[in-house]
């Protein structure tokens, strides 16, 4: 089963579950502002692609942290992300197997071939 991880009120994760609902392809959606993140899911991601990938630098999460906090972002990211869900770039899609984040012509190919 692909699991899709966002925000429910996030454009491109919003696009992303309509893509996979157009094409028929099953996804469970986990928002993470709801419904929480563990440290330990963010670690199974960061097996797959790197913090730079993941954590979302450009976003306002990030602006808001003073530079102590980035710090400690960039040193731990799976604890960064488990307790400011918002940090990571979305969507994070995920079968067990593989990881994509973010929802551009690569990631769309990769889920819906």
């Amino acid at each position: 089963m692909v699991t899709l991880y966002g925000i429910k009120n996030c454009d491109t994760v919003r696009k992303a579950l309509k893509a996979f609902e157009s094409a028929g392809s099953p996804v469970s959606f986990v928002d993470v502002r709801a419904d929480g993140l563990s440290s330990d899911t963010v670690a199974g991601w960061l097996k797959h692609v790197s913090a730079e990938v993941l954590l979302n630098r450009r976003g306002t999460t990030w602006r808001q942290m003073n530079e102590a906090e980035q710090a400690a972002a960039l040193e731990d990211p799976a604890a960064a992300i488990a307790a400011t869900p918002t940090l990571f770039k979305r969507p994070v899609i995920t079968d067990g197997e593989k990881v994509t984040v973010g929802w551009k012509a690569p990631e769309q190919g990769q889920w819906l071939g």
